[in-house]
């Protein structure tokens, strides 16, 4: 990890956070919009096989000689769970691990279940974290091809409507490794590389299921008034998605601190709209003698919880629920020339130390726990990430309860050709190529778009030992 001072780029939420969403009652229906397929999943190499998707995806396939799995899981993290591999991090035990069997590609298979098909028509599944290329197969088809679900660091919704049936249904996800060159998490020189360069399904899988019209991609800026602290004004937008074919009518309602606020939204058939809802529209944006969000040892990191709604007429079609906190951020450049933060208008001494995960992704929320309040014990409020660490959200909710600043963005892992693969290097780092920069500012996007409604976070970081190439930095602006 190198100095990070005010050469490196960066891009922040000034406001503040995240967002919220919500109809004024929650119906039992809304309880079952969004499943993480976590449990029972099974893996097998692609050597193992004499099948394709088609078969795998097929209810009389056994794969009862595959390794039991949960998602997120790595390969190696994986096997290692399942004892094929134990104690890598003793001695030279993990340097005996093959590497070979890492070179081809890995099947992820799970069955789950599709109920209430009429009340839910629409389903889709996201997919968090895909280390690095992958083919989607359900129930006997290709859903999604490995030449456009690539990128760690992108998430993908797929809409498997067209593919998913009342009852049983099977999933398989074909997992390609990252070659030389591609742009995925590394450990830098930190650690040794893991055998399997952390292929697999790193981040969950999550189920969505709506009626006719979801609501997606939730967020929350805060203005505060930071002369009194005694009101904030929020912004809040959302993506509200028609999956139908025709035009449809749709009332948007939100509810946060107990008032609710609605639109009405008119959707052309496959419209995408964003919503939006600011304070001087909307009263119940205006809060009046806010809880506000405080870095550890500034005040206390208050939470609100808010819901977003999609109604049509009576039916409600979508259900999001969303804690963030009100706080407002602001950087500039101190006496020294060096950039300096505030908090809700006060100065925050930042103190801190950089992070990494474990070297086979698996989070263990009691240790993460432990060592979030261990930051907090050695007085600092601050962990540099060194990267989109986290195989979920957990780190994140951890930091934004007990209080402690984030710093999440890019590592030098794209920035010196030996941790990059050997992909020649200039003063900007390995991204040169249109098509790069295309995929590094879409992989930027997807991580705020992911992370951004967390309190925790106040700064995006751009770069590390260099600066963003210009045309990456503009991109990165433009699609934010």
């Amino acid at each position: 990890m190198k100095t990070f001072r005010k050469k490196t780029s960066i891009f922040l939420i000034l406001p503040g956070l995240l967002l919220a969403i919500v109809s004024c009652s929650r119906s039992p229906q809304s309880m079952i919009t969004e499943i993480t397929l976590s449990d029972n999943w099974f893996l097998a190499p692609d050597s193992l096989l004499k099948a394709d998707g088609k078969s795998i995806t097929q209810s009389d396939f056994s794969s009862a000689a595959w390794v039991h799995a949960k998602v997120p899981s790595t390969v190696l993290g994986a096997l290692a769970d399942a004892g094929v591999y134990n104690d890598l991090y003793f001695g030279k035990n993990l340097e005996v691990v093959p590497r070979k069997q890492f070179s081809q590609p890995w099947w992820y298979r799970k069955e789950f279940e599709i109920t209430d098909s009429t009340a839910f028509p629409v389903n889709r599944l996201r997919f968090e974290g895909i280390n690095y290329y992958a083919n989607i197969w359900i129930n006997g088809r290709l859903a999604a091809a490995a030449d456009t679900i690539k990128g760690a660091f992108r998430t993908f919704d797929i809409d498997i409507s067209p593919f998913v049936h009342q009852g049983k249904n099977i999933l398989a996800v074909q997992v390609l490794p990252p070659k030389p060159g591609d742009y995925y998490m590394g450990f830098v020189d930190w650690t040794p590389r893991p055998p399997d360069e952390n292929m697999g399904l790193f981040r969950p899988v999550i189920l969505r299921r709506s009626g006719e019209v979801s609501i997606n991609n939730i967020s929350i800026q805060s203005k505060v008034n930071t002369q009194t602290l005694a009101e904030a004004f929020l912004t809040v937008e959302a993506e509200v998605v028609n999956h139908s074919t025709g035009k449809v009518t749709t009332i948007v309602s939100g509810e946060i601190n107990g008032t609710a606020f609605q639109k009405k939204v008119s959707l052309k058939a496959g419209e995408r709209q964003k919503v939006l809802f600011t304070a001087d529209k909307y009263k119940a944006l205006h809060i009046k003698n806010p809880k506000l969000w405080w870095p550890y040892q500034y005040g206390d990191p208050a939470l609100y919880t808010a819901s977003f709604g999609c109604f049509s007429g009576k039916k409600q079609t979508d259900f999001r629920q969303v804690t963030f906190g009100i706080r407002q951020v602001e950087d500039f450049l101190n006496e020294y020339g060096n950039r300096a933060y505030k908090i809700n208008g006060k100065y925050i001494q930042i103190r801190g130390g950089g992070w990494a995960d474990d070297l086979l992704l698996r989070e263990d929320t009691a240790k993460l726990e432990a060592q979030v309040r261990y930051t907090r014990l050695m007085n600092l409020n601050t962990i540099r990430l060194e990267g989109f660490w986290g195989s979920s959200h957990a780190l994140y909710d951890l930091c934004d309860r007990y209080g402690i600043l984030l710093m999440a963005g890019w590592s030098c892992q794209w920035e010196w050709e030996p941790y990059v693969g050997g992909k020649p290097c200039d003063e900007f780092g390995a991204v040169k190529s249109p098509e790069d920069i295309a995929l590094v500012s879409r992989m930027m996007h997807d991580q705020v778009t992911m992370f951004r409604n967390h309190p925790s976070i106040f700064v995006w970081v751009h770069g590390s030992d260099k600066l963003p190439r210009p045309e990456l930095e503009k991109r990165y602006f433009d699609d934010l």
